[in-house]
């Protein structure tokens, strides 16, 4: 210990006082205010280093303008009406869909005494590829849902009468 110091403040003076040393000798070039790193830029002859605009640099390099001029920039012309999309027209309901009773849904999926659990398993996958409310246009959503309730209640009422 120096002077009723501990070593670890001894070294850390020192190596303060070396710093300081080293800076005095690196006179043509400036610390950029705000970056703790110590990255520094040489200083052209007559141009602070403040007047050198560094960041500017890096806007040039992008794509994009520099924020700045985005206002300027921003005002796009709108473009002529007659190049708008028109709108979709209005989906139509298939006809399977219109056909929600029971008895029209348990001879869509044929189901017979001769089936397997297996054979109603496949069934139903076939009938919810083709009904399933997710793969249905929104608006027909409902009509699905009642359609795969149906279906769903005949193949498990079947499924039980195998049970037995």
């Amino acid at each position: 210990m120096l002077l009723g110091q501990s070593l670890f403040q001894s070294v850390l003076d020192r190596l303060k006082a070396e710093d300081d040393d080293t800076a005095e000798q690196d006179a043509p070039t400036a610390r950029v205010s705000g970056l703790n790193a110590g990255l520094a830029f040489d200083v052209m002859e007559g141009v602070s280093a403040s007047s050198a605009r560094p960041d500017q640099a890096y806007f040039e390099t992008l794509e994009f303008p520099h924020p700045d001029n985005m206002a300027e920039q921003s005002a796009e012309p709108e473009p002529p009406p007659e190049s708008k999309p028109e709108p979709e027209p209005e989906p139509v309901m298939p006809d399977y869909l219109t056909r929600i009773a029971a008895e029209d849904i348990a001879a869509e999926l044929g189901i017979s005494a001769r089936d397997t659990a297996q054979s109603l398993s496949v069934k139903r996958r076939a009938f919810a590829k083709k009904n399933h409310p997710d793969r249905v246009h929104p608006l027909f959503r409902e009509n699905a849902t009642k359609r795969m309730t149906t279906a769903n209640l005949l193949i498990d009422k079947a499924l039980r009468r195998l049970a037995r």
